[in-house]
């Protein structure tokens, strides 16, 4: 790194000398011997910590000086030696100010002994007793959260009967978490006129943004509950395909508020998905919109619900507050469903209905291996555990504004929603597109202090230079999920705030939150994990299903201890046992779960999901079957006899590729990009319009096992060597 290619970047002559002379002094401060050899990668972090520290990187400066300086501070770093390069290094004085310090600082003392220090150096310490202790942990997170009970449980947790993995969680609870959100609190300090919601719709972008208070929130939910009484039955199922508006939050909480069961539905999905979850969820009626609204285009939705044949829709407008279009007869107006409610003598006033702490409130699909999506009902303890993950890992207070482009359909939504009202922050909404400037301003105007972010996205910020002048420095905590992060994008995300962490989060929808994630009281590494979640912990196994040690770098498939919080014991139309427990190894007395993610463990500790074990994969941070894909490429082209859909990693990180083999039938003749564009075109129309096929390979054969089984794994790895192989020449 020379003064001139630092000006060349962005930097005066001034700043250049500056940032060069702390170069030189903390490799003078820091000077590492070994055989003799002056080791100067091991002085780098130091560098980068010092730089950081000073800001001497600013967010307006240009992306290419952001990559000079952290690629030339770790151009000798060995990460084969010494793990990932570290970009993020927590203060001890602001580790005291984190959800996790201030307990730990409360209770570390008494249950640790005199091994107890201080936050940072004590956090595995502390991470391993609340997974050998859940009961003690629980009993102290819970005081933190808006969780309040009508009946307080006998005990924490049962663990006595071993025909349940999972434990038996808050026995003789009776509470409805939807008023948990609603009611104002002292601790989390949670007041009628404290910020609920705040949104913006697209194209408003130089308008206020809009407020909602809980007050008025708790108001609009109960008039919605009752209008639900009005409709449908005591426990009906009820279906939500929206967008992610305050409309779609207020309809959430009411069903669930009201002793009803909500099955969300993500809005991009095709008219036969949709109609698939409808008949699983075995749903009443659905609440969806006219239209979707997303990057100043409508996109018809009710149209596409219609082609499902609900019994019964509720026709939300979109823009505005009435809809601009004819609806069946048998459907209803957003406008006259909450007619019904109104004419009540006190339509803002409602009576929850309590349940115990097993009953279902929520019904999520996350696709298996098999051709319908597996149906994961959430119970009223779900989620405590996904406010939990966010409260201990992301670190979300009372006056924090957290942002998250997503949908109910996700369970990145929920996640979203309970992580924002159970720990009394506000949760921020934007109706329309993500990826274009109008979305980077809300976050600006908002003051989004959280922000969650896809991988996928960040990569289309950073290309199309959309968020160039904006002011991002009111965030003070990233976090990603969905896909495998890109290094280089990462650095530009977190540029953007003077270099604040990025929380990578890996969970699953029937774990109600996640397995693995980044720490506050933990240093960072861009696209990697540092711990596991607190309370949670899993082994890697090896090809023979043996555990490795666990201080051993090491690959394979990773199996979770059984006991969670919140996690699924049931699934709707699959069976629990099976899908998660049979054939899984013992581990110190514990029947691990199964989950199907290939983990990696680094040197130093931290991990990185390397895709799937099993027939799915992520596309655009969405769960996706194998079966699903070719069910619908098989279709798209005569000369197609069998396709295999696998998802491959790009060598340089990032959302994983979707690459198609085929087989063609006999005496027929195609080419790979045809088949790629018609395969595309098929599986946006049957499935997702966001997904499309990279790349297709015809083969004269699949490897198969011998009882005919696809070794999907066999065609990964081919991927993987041509990739590496394209990447030398």
């Amino acid at each position: 790194m020379k003064r001139e290619e630092l000006v060349g970047a962005g930097l005066n002559k001034d700043e250049a000398d500056t940032l060069l002379k702390v170069v030189e002094d903390v490799f003078d401060r820091i000077t590492l011997t070994n055989n003799g050899s002056t080791v100067a990668a091991a002085a780098a972090a130091e560098v980068w910590r010092e730089i950081v520290a000073r800001k001497m990187l600013h967010p307006h400066h240009s992306h290419a000086l952001h990559q000079l300086v952290y690629n030339s501070v770790y151009s000798h770093w060995d990460s084969s030696l010494l793990g990932p390069p570290l970009y993020w290094f927590p203060s001890l004085y602001e580790s005291y100010n984190t959800n996790l310090g201030r307990l730990m600082e409360a209770h570390g003392p008494r249950l640790l002994g005199k091994s107890y220090q201080d936050p940072i150096t004590s956090f595995s310490t502390f991470h391993n007793f609340t997974v050998k202790n859940p009961e003690i942990y629980w009993s102290l997170v819970l005081k933190e959260l808006s969780v309040w009970f009508r009946e307080a449980p006998r005990r924490i947790l049962d663990d006595t009967d071993s025909s349940i993995p999972g434990g038996t969680w808050f026995p003789g609870a009776l509470l409805n978490i939807s008023e948990c959100c609603l009611l104002p609190t002292s601790y989390p300090r949670k007041m009628d006129n404290s910020l609920a919601i705040v949104w913006r719709e697209e194209g408003a972008d130089d308008l206020p943004v809009c407020q909602l208070t809980l007050k008025q929130l708790r108001e609009q939910v109960m008039l919605v509950a009752n209008a639900l009484d009005a409709t449908f039955a005591k426990g009906d199922v009820i279906a939500i395909d929206m967008q992610m508006t305050p409309n779609a939050v207020i309809i959430y909480l009411a069903i669930i508020l009201s002793g009803r069961i909500v099955v969300s539905i993500a809005d991009s999905f095709a008219a036969k998905e949709i109609a698939t979850r409808l008949r699983i969820s075995k749903a009443k009626g659905i609440f969806t919109q006219d239209f979707i609204v997303r990057g100043g285009r409508r996109f018809p939705l009710y149209s596409r619900v219609l082609e499902a044949a609900p019994n019964l829709a509720i026709v939300v407008p979109a823009v505005g507050e009435s809809i601009n279009m004819s609806i069946r007869k048998q459907d209803i107006s957003w406008k006259d469903f909450l007619t019904r409610a109104s004419q009540l003598t006190r339509p803002h006033e409602y009576s929850p209905v309590y349940q115990s702490g097993d009953s279902i409130t929520h019904i999520l699909f996350s696709s298996g291996t098999t051709g319908d999506p597996k149906a994961v009902p959430w119970t009223q303890l779900s989620p405590i555990q996904a406010a939990a993950d966010s409260w201990a890992h992301m670190d979300i207070r009372v006056g924090d504004v957290m942002c998250w482009p997503t949908n109910l359909g996700w369970v990145v939504g929920p996640i979203l929603l309970y992580g924002c009202f159970l720990n009394g922050a506000t949760l921020a909404l934007y109706n329309g597109s993500p990826l274009g400037r109008g979305f980077g301003k809300f976050v600006q105007d908002a003051r989004v202090s959280i922000l969650g972010t896809v991988p996928s996205l960040v990569k289309t910020w950073k290309n199309s230079h959309c968020m160039d002048g904006l002011d991002w420095t009111s965030l003070r905590v990233f976090a990603s999920s969905g896909e495998a992060s890109n290094v280089d994008d990462d650095l530009w995300l977190s540029s953007r705030a003077y270099y604040k962490p990025i929380i990578e989060v890996c969970g699953g929808t029937e774990l109600a939150g996640s397995y693995l994630q980044g720490s506050l009281l933990q240093p960072q590494a861009f696209g990697a994990f540092s711990t596991p979640t607190m309370s949670s912990g899993f082994v890697i196994l090896d090809d023979c299903g043996n555990p490795y040690p666990e201080d051993q770098a090491c690959e394979g498939e990773v199996a979770l201890f059984p006991l969670r919080l919140g996690a699924t014991d049931r699934l709707l139309n699959a069976d629990h046992e099976e899908v998660y427990f049979k054939g899984m190894p013992l581990y110190k007395g514990m029947r691990l779960r199964r989950h199907g993610d290939i983990v990696k463990r680094s040197v130093g500790g931290f991990f990185l999901v390397q895709g799937r074990a099993d027939d799915t994969m992520n596309l655009g941070g969405i769960k996706t079957s194998s079966v699903e894909i070719e069910r619908a490429c098989n279709q798209a082209d005569d000369s197609v006899l069998e396709t295999a859909a696998v998802g491959a990693a790009p060598l340089q990180g990032g959302p994983e590729m979707l690459v198609l083999f085929v087989i063609l039938k006999e005496g027929t003749v195609s080419d790979p990009e045809s088949l790629r564009m018609k395969f595309s075109k098929a599986i946006q129309r049957s499935l997702n319009p966001l997904f499309k096929v990279n790349l297709v390979k015809i083969l004269p054969e699949f490897p198969r096992t011998v009882t005919n089984k696809l070794l999907r794994r066999v065609l990964r790895d081919q991927i993987k060597q041509e990739l590496s192989v394209r990447s030398r020449i």
